[in-house]
């Protein structure tokens, strides 16, 4: 039997940790519909292709691509009306989440953020072993303002819109969030924003210590490039700068983004038939008896209350389709569906409603009227 040396060889806070879980990712060969990952279902620009095969050929790959992302910056500083200095560039917005954690918080240094949420800050805290002040969520997921406020955090993070619930904090009130917690940080997890109504990025200029992370991963379809941007005052910048790696973007990626960006009216349309397909699939998940949160991002969260839905996460599977359900106290009776194309959400209601009635016939229960299964 092969002797575990793990516990000597690294930290003991690493050795303890459980791992960041990724949502299933299909094998080679597989045919699911993939409404796990909050993917979105449409390409990205037709120019990020070229831009691609571009910076493929000749010399480029031989050499070191740009180790601050000038391009890329420079493209994302005209969408967003910033100077170049006040955006950072990182490996998905992920790694930019890293490395706030790594500049900010110590061994027992306090982080804060409102609980359920992205997961991905439960590891990073534990990485750094740093304290988790996470106060829970109401069962309508507004903010818990005055226990973020009052917690005393070297670091406080809100996902705006949340993952997993889609809900979208008013602007306002992360802006009185940010002025109670000087001169410490805010950061606003802006993953999902280009699905919502409203954005905090003009707050960027006018607080010193707030930070906007943004994803290409959602709405510029370009998950599989790992692209992500930081958008701060330059002293935040310039210090977040320090723990970077050396060149933390491949030129592929830093030429896919500069493209994309540049094309936002692309992403925009795309943006825009997503809505209109996250209406559709709210409306009919009330029909079939779910509560469903009004979302501002790509997925819904579909909740049936006192029932444990990983069943219905197992047997969707078994019906190629994945979705992402949560097996804590907060989510048991939760499933976060990713937006995919109309047929594929249609195809995600008819199997849902076979789930409802082989569960209902187990259970004796009633379904609502409406529910038809061909």
């Amino acid at each position: 039997m092969e002797t575990d040396y793990t516990t000597t060889m690294f930290r003991a806070a690493i050795a303890a940790m459980a791992p960041y879980v990724p949502g299933e990712q299909p094998k080679p060969g597989q045919r699911l519909i993939k409404l796990n990952t909050n993917e979105n279902p449409y390409p990205p620009s037709p120019r990020v292709r070229r831009a691609i095969l571009r910076a493929a050929t000749g010399a480029n790959l031989r050499l070191y691509p740009s180790p601050r992302a000038d391009e890329f910056i420079a493209s994302a500083a005209r969408l967003y009306r910033l100077p170049p200095r006040m955006i950072l560039a990182g490996n998905g917005s992920d790694e930019l989440l890293a490395m706030l954690f790594r500049a900010t918080l110590g061994r027992g240094d306090k982080v804060a953020y409102p609980a359920p949420t992205y997961s991905l800050y439960d590891t990073l805290a534990a990485i750094q072993e740093a304290r988790v002040i996470s106060p829970l969520f109401p069962r309508d997921f507004a903010l818990p303002f005055d226990q973020l406020a009052r917690a005393g955090a070297k670091l406080t993070i809100v996902c705006n819109p949340n993952s997993p619930s889609g809900t979208l904090t008013p602007i306002e009130m992360l802006d009185a969030l940010a002025r109670r917690l000087e001169p410490h940080l805010l950061v606003i997890d802006e993953a999902y924003v280009d699905f919502a109504d409203d954005s905090a990025l003009r707050l960027v200029k006018q607080r010193p210590n707030i930070v906007v992370m943004r994803s290409l991963s959602k709405s510029f379809s370009l998950a599989g490039m790992r692209l992500g941007l930081c958008l701060a005052r330059p002293p935040v910048i310039e210090t977040l700068a320090k723990v970077k790696d050396s060149y933390n973007l491949n030129r592929l990626a830093l030429a896919a983004g500069a493209a994309a960006v540049e094309d936002a009216a692309w992403m925009r349309r795309n943006v825009e038939r997503v809505r209109r397909v996250r209406a559709t699939t709210e409306r009919t998940l009330l029909t079939l008896g779910f509560e469903v949160l009004p979302s501002s991002a790509n997925f819904v969260l579909a909740r049936l209350p006192g029932r444990d839905l990983a069943s219905f996460a197992t047997a969707l599977r078994q019906r190629g389709i994945l979705v992402r359900h949560f097996p804590t106290a907060a989510l048991r009776d939760a499933l976060r569906i990713s937006i995919g194309t109309l047929a594929e959400m249609r195809a995600l209601f008819k199997a849902l409603a076979h789930v409802l009635v082989s569960q209902a016939r187990r259970s004796y229960t009633h379904l609502p009227k409406s529910i038809r299964v061909d």
